[in-house]
Formats: C-alpha cells, structure tokens, sequence
C-alpha cells in the first residue's frame, strides 16, 4: 500500500548539499505536511507514493532555498540613495540621517515587504534580519511565508525606536516574546557593532543570549579604520575585546570578517564562530575583501549574506555565490580555492548552521523542513550544461528561478510571486521613494 502525501516535486536534477559535492539525477522529493519525508529515483515513485499534487522539473536544477546570513531587508527603501561612497561618510551623511527622518514601523513593514518578495522570487528562503522595528520585518516576512531570524538590534544611542540600550533590549525581548511561537521565525540579539556598542551592552546581550539560547549577531572588522578607533579607544583590536568579553562561541554570527589575521583566524575557528560573508557589499564600500579561503582552510563555518539594499544594491544571493568563488580564486591565487559546491554549501547550510538551524533547513534531506528552489536552466545561456553545480554557481542567476517552496508551502510558482501583487509593492516603494527624496521637476 502506498503512502498519500502532499507534493511530489521530479527534477532532472537535485543538488541536495548535504551529503557533499553529490549531484543526483532524475530523482523526485516527496513532501508531507512541510516535510521532506523521501529522496528516491523518479522510477520508483509510485511504489511508494501516492501524491495529491506532483510538480514536473523537466528541465530544472532543484536546491535548497537559499539562506542570506546577513542583511537589514527594510534598507531596500533606500537602495541607490548615496553610493560611491566609503562606509562611515556613507553611514554618517546619508543612511543615518535618511534614517532619523524616516525610520518607523510603517517604513520597516514595508521595506521588509518589497525585501522578501525579491529575496523569495531569487530562492532566498530566509533570512538573518537586523534592523529597528523587528516586530514589523516579523510581520513582513509571515505575511510573504518567508521564514527568517528576526535581529533583536541594540545601539549605545537613541533613534525613533528607542531611547537606550535598555529599551531596545525590553522591546526586543517583547517582540521575542510575542513570536515565540511562529514556526517560521527565529530571533537573534544583535548588538550592532563595536563602535556602537559599549562593553556593559555587550555584556548584557551576551546574557540574554545565553539565558534564551540565541545567537549573537553583529558587524565585526569590516573597515581599518574600524580596527584603528579600536586600538586607539580599548587598546586592542574588536575581535580580541569580544574575546575577553566571553562573546566568542559557537552562537557568534559576525557579518563582514574582512580585516582578520592569521591569529584571529585560528581563534574563530577554535571558539566555533560563524562569519557572514557580504562579497558585493564589501566590494562596494570598498571595505576590503576577507579571508574566505583561509577561513574554510582552518574550519571555520561561513555563510553568506548580501547586507543590506542600500549598500549591495541587490538582495541577490546568486550574486553572492559567483563573486565569493571568484574572490577567493583572485585573493588566494588557488583556481581550486572555494568551488562551486563549496559556494553552494555557503549560501544554504552555512547560513543554516550559524543560525542553530542546519537540523530543519540549508540540506535536502528526509526528516527536513521542505524549504526549496527550482531553477528551470533550459536557456541559450545556459547550455550546455556539464555539471549543474557549476552551472548554478558561474552561469545561473536569480532570474532563472522559476519556484520557491518554504515549509512545503509554494511561494514562487513559474516564476510568478504568490500571496502578493507585485504591481502593489513597485507602488509602495514609489511613495516611499518620493517622502525620502521628493522630485523637484
């Protein structure tokens, strides 16, 4: 007798990630109640299954769905708004200011709205927020079905969302509090940086996480000049003031790592950290390009993340795979250094095992949250197609994703985005765009 379930998806091909560099071909996955209950040969199907719904991938690559480790989705609002510009003139004269004036729950719900439905519509099936407001980017993503880890952000200053380290605390906890229950939502603390965030703050942050079993998440060594304020106020670099502040574990989720020597290296590796990997953002500041091979080389879990929209300018983690491959080929002078699989594994089990959450999503496999991206690779640009690892990382991009599911649930179905009106959101960010820099003509 077979067994009744929801979906059967039959792809020419499936990379599931997890066992590594395996590539399997005309194979089908069987989804139950979100579930990921069976991996087996297109040609067995029906001896073990009885569908309600089967979804043909004739000409497709099926993955996992994407994981971006580090992003702030409300700040598609204010994409292109100052580029060309080095990260503190960038965050000081412009993104702060822009902020101060702007920054509400409305601005946050809908920033984080237009974020998810192009992060969704290019695989991405969750993502590591870290912004104000997190009770809006929450509401956001459930309204989409998009499964994300909501940053509980902390700051030393006020803005319009709270007036001191010990309010943003409160009202994150808050939000923690009232979501808890939300299978699609993870939370994590983020203090924001260490020149943002004083040692009692950090301590703090470190004890919630502790008490609460989240992970920590922040910005780490992105700049020189980051590491230069640091030596001149603490008298030593940020990474090794986190050390003595206990902050080093496996639950440290550090976004950028681009400034770190073979000592600090060794020590994120020793301690379990996870770095954030930001290629087209740390290219775009001009931050640097980070230590991704010798990363990798001493075992240190990375993932990827675009950042946010105003300095990227894209949500886009195929991006993301292509440049953190090449980088690391160019900077290392290895060709071997950081292939198509390894990218692969960054932007879906790395992410998903910085997060605590490589036992539900980042790997399709049985017993898993069915979180999954089909790409349909039948295109002159595409072909002909040797080894569909490498065709995903070096020549697919985000326009050839044609359906995205999270928790079984279709979200992108042939390339169109469900559960919202595409038309509606390119007008919501038009009215935002003309409050944060009205047309003169």
């Amino acid at each position: 007798m077979t067994q009744a379930i929801d979906l059967l998806i039959e792809a020419r091909w499936i990379i599931p990630v997890d066992p590594a560099n395996k590539v399997l071909e005309n194979h089908a996955v069987a989804v139950n109640k979100g579930r990921i209950v069976a991996i087996l040969q297109q040609s067995e199907i029906f001896q073990h299954f009885s569908p309600r719904e089967i979804k043909p991938l004739p000409h497709h690559i099926l993955i996992p769905g994407l994981v971006n480790l580090h992003t702030h989705a409300a700040m598609t609002l204010l994409r292109g708004l100052a580029d060309d510009l080095p990260l503190m003139e960038w965050l000081q004269d412009h993104i702060w200011p822009a902020e101060a004036k702007h920054v509400s729950e409305a601005f946050v719900h809908d920033g984080s709205l237009l974020a998810c439905a192009e992060m969704l519509r290019g695989g991405t099936t969750c993502f590591n927020d870290m912004y104000f407001y997190p009770r809006a980017t929450a509401k956001a993503a459930l309204t989409l079905g998009m499964r994300a880890a909501i940053g509980l952000i902390t700051l030393d200053f006020p803005t319009a969302y709270a007036s001191d380290a010990d309010d943003y605390f409160a009202k994150g906890m808050a939000v923690r509090d009232e979501y808890i229950d939300q299978a699609l939502l993870s939370f994590c603390l983020a203090p924001h940086a260490p020149y943002t965030v004083n040692d009692r703050n950090f301590i703090k942050a470190l004890t919630f996480a502790e008490q609460c079993d989240l992970p920590l998440h922040l910005h780490l060594h992105e700049t020189t000049s980051e590491l230069q304020d640091s030596l001149q106020q603490f008298g030593v670099r940020p990474l090794e003031r986190l050390r003595r502040l206990g902050l080093l574990s496996p639950g440290l989720i550090a976004a950028h790592g681009v400034h770190l020597n073979a000592e600090e290296i060794a020590l994120l590796a020793q301690h379990g950290c996870s770095i954030a990997h930001c290629p087209s953002s740390n290219l775009k500041l001009a931050s640097g390009i980070a230590p991704i091979t010798a990363l990798v080389e001493k075992g240190v879990n990375v993932g990827l993340g675009t950042d946010g929209a105003a300095s990227n300018n894209r949500l886009d983690m195929f991006q993301e795979m292509r440049l953190a491959a090449l980088l690391a080929k160019g900077s290392s002078g290895k060709a071997q250094a950081i292939g198509a699989h390894q990218a692969l594994h960054m932007a879906t089990l790395g992410g998903a095992k910085a997060l605590g959450l490589d036992s539900e999503i980042g790997s399709i496999s049985v017993g898993k949250s069915a979180d999954l991206c089909a790409l349909n690779i039948n295109d002159i640009a595409l072909s002909p197609c040797y080894d569909p690892a490498s065709l995903l990382v070096y020549s697919a991009g985000r326009e050839f994703v044609s359906d995205v599911w999270v928790a079984g649930k279709n979200r992108v179905a042939d390339g169109q985005l469900l559960g919202v009106h595409e038309i509606e959101l390119i007008h919501l960010a038009s009215l935002w765009q003309n409050l944060v820099c009205p047309r003169t003509v």
